[in-house]
């Protein structure tokens, strides 16, 4: 018996209510956690290792993912992230159902994607143990600040940046910059953020330039 026989975990991928205990021992997420494990223990300064058991880990993975630990998954299998991905220590990945990330992404320290809800009713919730779990998508470009939360269903649009601490309840446009809990949208970016940006970068190479001429 595969995947698509297995009722709770096709319920569990669908969003709609299931139950842990139920799903199929080849289907538990008993695999994912053992990777992350793994990853955890290995020498820092290990990153081939590193990144070899992050392309283990994931379901898909772009070129050149990594993840500096310790890093904390449910499954793993349902993660896929593109190119250039980057997250800092100590990131959860609760992915019940798929959290897909696009190319160019970072995460600060102590990121939670945490796909998984539960009933609101107390006795639907406790006495089944009845649980459910909604997408969460990262478009490309995105940052997202140390310690930022993000909730069940929620998509965050290209270009964007969370400040630390923010509560993701909601959908985040693209090219905004969101805070607070529950994440506001505070400003667009846009062409007044590039070209400032691109002189402070400009003034970094020229300073560069002139140390090494200097030594």
């Amino acid at each position: 018996m595969g995947k698509m026989e297995d009722f709770d975990y096709q319920q569990m991928l669908a969003g709609e209510l299931y139950v842990t205990s139920e799903i199929l021992p080849q289907n538990n997420a008993r695999q994912g956690k053992m990777i992350a494990q793994q990853i955890n223990q290995i020498p820092i300064e290990d990153k081939a290792k590193i990144q070899e058991l992050v392309k283990k880990l994931f379901g898909k993975t772009g070129k050149d993912p990594y993840i500096t630990p310790p890093v904390y998954v449910d499954y793993g299998r349902h993660v896929s992230v593109g190119d250039n991905f980057y997250a800092n220590f100590d990131c959860i990945f609760l992915d019940v159902n798929r959290i897909t990330i696009g190319d160019n992404v970072m995460f600060g320290p102590r990121v939670g994607l945490y796909t998984a809800g539960h009933p609101l009713d107390s006795k639907v919730r406790n006495e089944d143990q009845l649980e459910f779990g909604l997408p969460i998508t990262i478009k490309d470009n995105v940052w997202l600040g140390g310690n930022v939360c993000v909730l069940p269903g929620v998509t965050i649009g290209e270009n964007s940046v969370i400040g630390t601490g923010a509560v993701v309840t909601k959908d985040i446009p693209a090219n905004s910059v969101a805070v607070g809990n529950p994440a506001k949208v505070v400003k667009t970016l846009g062409e007044k953020e590039r070209k400032y940006w691109e002189k402070k970068r400009a003034e970094y190479f020229a300073a560069k330039q002139k140390f090494l001429a200097d030594k």
